[in-house]
């Protein structure tokens, strides 16, 4: 029994230091796993593997003119982007520039975002300019698709030109912004401000020499493989980017988004505009149309919605209702032609100028709505006031100033003929039958007349 229990404590003491080992318990670790009993699928019996979720970057296009509901797609993409632990957040940029506060929204969403955010001015072709050169600097990698250029970001006045103290303090604000979003991302200051004070704008390969973006990248698979391994701060915590070779999602906008994303574009807000006007001049021609006030009405709020997202010039406006103005005059006027030309030069002008710093309505659509609006006011609208200063053709004012011949003998009742039909009829002087007769006034089924030899000594 001593020999027994000799030997159990030598075991013990050379066992113990084993069996307390990190080897030990990994192997031990292991091997419960493996003794843990597999899912089953409860239909087919089938063993069920555990599920993979391999990390993704999420992408969302920034198109056309920047506005709120460009600023709120870029919301939605970071907030999905942080709900879903995506590894990056890849923002494709083309816009010609837009609202300022939309554009600050933007990059104070982005310079807030718990996902790195990698800007990049895409396909080529595409542009980055005036609020364009915020966003894409406010990016954590900044990239450019080759073909592409950045810059001009000096702010103009969307209500038309503004004085020189106006402008120099909006020039002044944006360009403390640019320098705060260069610095804030360790990009090029000193070009961002020239880019608001001096309009500069440089192409991708001048970007990188002058550090203005980070790398140039024709696809997206290249894009991320170039920005893997940077480095990316929020605060004072810096990460790595890990990005290479993962797939992507794409967000595709909602039919919401593209409705009023279309509401950006000029020609469609030109388009709405003088809708709106043709709706609401037909209704107050002829009261009680209701579906062209209902039309109009709707086109026109739709169309200063839009009006609101883009640089508009106040002259554009009045010289276009002032080419209105002529067009009605022309109706009612006569100056042989003279109003109606000054409308076409009014209208064509106004819509000229009616957009100014950057977006253009097509030639085309110009040409053509001022066209349609010539021949609509002067075709369709005269046609219908001259219809109501015609003199009534049925009922009984009709009747009044229609010819017709006597069957019996007025003295001063009798019977006379008009149109085919007999009808009761008095005279103030005696008309033997045979003569014509004018009707000057009809009551009830009587017809007052008189004869038509007064009418033509008269």
């Amino acid at each position: 029994m001593k020999l027994r229990a000799l030997a159990l404590v030598a075991l013990l003491g050379f066992a113990g230091p084993a069996l307390t080992s990190p080897a030990f318990a990994r192997t031990m670790h292991h091997g419960a796993a493996a003794a843990k009993p597999a899912a089953v699928a409860p239909d087919t019996g089938s063993i069920t593997p555990a599920p993979e979720t391999r990390p993704r970057v999420l992408v969302v296009d920034i198109n056309g003119a920047i506005s709120p509901i460009t600023s709120e797609t870029l919301a939605s993409a970071i907030d999905r982007a942080e709900r879903e632990k995506y590894r990056a957040l890849v923002v494709e940029i083309d816009t010609p520039g837009g609202l300022v506060s939309s554009m600050r929204e933007m990059v104070k969403k982005m310079l807030a975002s718990q996902v790195p955010i990698l800007t990049w001015v895409a396909p080529g072709g595409s542009r980055a300019a005036s609020a364009g050169v915020f966003i894409t600097m406010a990016g954590d990698v900044a990239a450019m698709a080759p073909g592409t250029n950045i810059g001009a970001a000096t702010p103009i006045g969307m209500q038309g030109a503004m004085d020189s103290t106006l402008a120099h303090k909006a020039t002044n604000d944006a360009a403390a912004f640019a320098r705060t979003v260069a610095a804030q991302r360790g990009r090029n200051a000193v070009w961002a401000e020239r880019a608001v004070r001096e309009a500069v704008s440089v192409s991708e390969d001048e970007a990188i020499q002058l550090h203005v973006v980070d790398l140039i990248a024709s696809t997206l698979p290249e894009l991320l493989a170039k920005a893997d391994g940077r480095t990316w701060r929020r605060g004072s915590a810096t990460h790595r980017l890990e990005v290479k070779g993962l797939e992507s999602d794409r967000i595709e906008p909602g039919f919401r988004q593209r409705l009023l994303g279309l509401l950006d574009d000029p020609n469609v807000a030109y388009i709405m505009l003088m809708l709106g006007f043709y709706g609401l001049i037909f209704e107050l021609q002829n009261p009680g149309a209701i579906l062209p006030g209902v039309v109009g009405g709707i086109c026109l709020i739709l169309a200063f919605l839009s009006l609101s997202t883009l640089p508009i010039n106040a002259a554009g406006i009045a010289l276009i209702v002032l080419g209105i103005v002529f067009f009605i005059a022309e109706i009612k006027v006569t100056s042989h032609g003279l109003l109606a030309a000054g409308g076409v030069v009014s209208m064509l002008l106004g819509s000229l100028i009616l957009f100014q710093g950057g977006p253009r309505i097509s030639w085309s659509v110009v040409i053509g709505v001022t066209i349609a609006s010539a021949c609509f006011f002067l075709l369709v609208v005269g046609a219908g006031i001259r219809a109501q200063r015609r003199p009534a053709a049925t009922g009984a004012r009709g009747m009044v100033g229609t010819r017709g011949r006597v069957l019996e003998r007025l003295a001063p009742r009798g019977r006379v003929e008009i149109h085919g039909e007999l009808w009761n009829a008095e005279s103030d002087v005696p008309v033997e039958a045979g003569s014509d007769v004018v009707v000057t006034e009809v009551r009830q089924l009587t017809l007052r007349v008189r004869p038509a030899s007064q009418e033509a000594r008269g």
